[in-house]
């Protein structure tokens, strides 16, 4: 998979480029990441990448012609125009990991980190495929967004994890917070490991772990919730520890059958 990234301040952007994951997945060919510097394509001598908005206001505007073509140079480096094209901005769809999923399922990224008071809208609308924001609130320029989506994909890429299940189980891998974890030692200031983790039975083990997910989910995340389905036997499972009404309550729902 090839993310290329768009930015005028490129140094930005190597630190977390070289270190876990994400380096083990660029040395072995997982991931190519290319950091395109937005300047090498301004065609003044300053190298002016933004301008004053026209009918004034405050900040500075991304210029549309170094945009279009740091672009089009990465769009036909391969041959290919396949490429998909986002702009990082606070006005783009939130990011979820159902998003990120999506972005997996492709070859070829070009993320656009917006900065000051946003790009042209000539360019948003002739060359951006799609608008992501991590949130409602501002950052100072899209660097650290880019890299969150790189690295919030990169992790979904077969063989990257290098365990086959372990992104399934991840939170947000359906609608509920991932279990609470444990490891040594057994007893940590007075504090036990449950019991369920220490039989050996495996049933007893994901039984009580998919319980503790609810439960972790109706105490910080009941929202999420709202849109989550269980099967049959979950459903038997949360009625018998007295969780399914408490969670029917947040659903407001018919109770299933």
């Amino acid at each position: 998979m090839i993310f290329d990234i768009v930015t005028i301040f490129p140094d930005l952007l190597d630190s977390p480029l070289n270190e876990g994951i994400l380096r083990r997945a660029r040395l072995k060919g997982q991931i190519t990441t290319n950091i395109i510097n937005l300047r090498d394509f301004a065609d003044d001598p300053q190298t002016m990448t933004d301008d004053r908005p026209f009918g004034g206001g405050e900040g500075m505007v991304m210029k549309p012609e170094p945009l279009a073509r740091a672009v089009k140079s990465q769009q036909n480096a391969d041959g290919s125009t396949q490429a998909k094209v986002i702009l990082l901005s606070p006005q783009g769809r939130s990011y979820n990991q159902k998003i990120a999923g999506e972005l997996a399922g492709e070859q070829h990224l070009i993320l656009v980190c917006g900065r000051y008071e946003g790009v042209d809208e000539r360019f948003r609308a002739g060359y951006v495929h799609d608008e992501l924001s991590l949130g409602d609130y501002i950052l100072t320029g899209g660097e650290l967004a880019a890299m969150v989506i790189v690295d919030s994909v990169t992790r979904l890429l077969p063989g990257v994890l290098g365990c086959s299940d372990s992104a399934d189980k991840d939170t947000f891998s359906r609608n509920l917070l991932k279990h609470p974890q444990y490891t040594r030692p057994r007893v940590f200031e007075d504090q036990a490991v449950p019991e369920e983790l220490l039989s050996g039975n495996h049933e007893q083990i994901e039984t009580y772990r998919f319980l503790a997910s609810v439960q972790r989910t109706l105490d910080r995340r009941p929202d999420l919730l709202k849109i989550e389905s269980f099967s049959p036997s979950e459903i038997k499972l949360l009625r018998k520890h007295g969780l399914y009404e408490k969670v029917q309550m947040i659903q407001d729902v018919t109770p299933k059958r």
